[in-house]
């Protein structure tokens, strides 16, 4: 059952798990906070606990205030895209054929029919870049059973605000945000290796950190240079 800690107008979302210590976490893009105790502890010791930590929470709510943005994106000729955390030019060329994207050193060109509003190129790209995430996950899903002794299931590209991955570890599933896409390689691998390693140790406590520690040594780099890079500007419905 979750519960809630009200700190003046902070609100913490409190769950209780077969762990051994207290995990207190701040999400973006909004700040949401957590905290994740053991199955025993009393309201009233974890509420004393996010006391003793307020100065750390808004040091962290106050670094994802701060994080840069992107600018909506309108799919418009000479507008900025990322991919592979690589800038690039849009070009937009209208012709009656399959809407398609094709892809230079610098210029990112988006073929759609004439007349094609926003929401329909928006959608174009979007198809377009969760088939470049099917080519780039499976190969390091592989690479990671191995190196982890783990077998993935499934795994699923999703619109994700809050989360850059998830993990299913009873059913063996992963999911990963489509906005990683955007971000360079390593850090969609990252991505990975973390969410595979919850197959191991379905929490973030020390056994978790013990294993990122020993097969993926630089995941802190990784973890603050993803949170460093621009949030999303979009806002989707699904």
């Amino acid at each position: 059952m979750s519960e809630t800690i009200q700190l003046g107008e902070l609100s913490i979302a409190v769950t209780r798990k077969d762990i051994k210590n207290v995990h207190l976490s701040v999400y973006p893009p909004d700040g949401r906070v957590t905290l994740v105790a053991p199955s025993a502890t009393r309201l009233d010791v974890a509420r004393a606990y996010a006391i003793s930590k307020l100065s750390w929470i808004n040091e962290q709510k106050k670094k994802l205030r701060d994080q840069a943005r992107e600018a909506p994106r309108h799919f418009i000729e000479r507008e900025s895209h990322y991919l592979w955390g690589r800038r690039h030019l849009m070009s937009v060329v209208q012709r009656d054929t399959k809407p398609f994207v094709s892809l230079d050193h610098k210029r990112m060109t988006l073929t759609v029919r004439p007349g094609s509003d926003q929401a329909k190129r928006r959608q174009v790209i979007h198809d377009w870049q969760k088939a470049l995430l099917h080519e780039v996950v499976p190969p390091l899903i592989k690479k990671w059973e191995r190196k982890l002794k783990v077998k993935v299931a499934r795994y699923f590209l999703q619109r994700m605000k809050t989360k850059w991955g998830s993990c299913n570890h009873r059913a063996g599933h992963i999911r990963l945000n489509t906005e990683l896409v955007k971000k360079p390689k390593d850090l969609l691998e990252y991505v990975i290796v973390h969410e595979m390693a919850h197959l191991l140790e379905p929490t973030h406590s020390d056994r978790f950190i013990a294993i990122l520690e020993k097969h993926y040594p630089t995941w802190r780099e990784a973890r603050a240079e993803l949170n460093e890079l621009p949030l999303t500007a979009e806002v989707w419905k699904d």
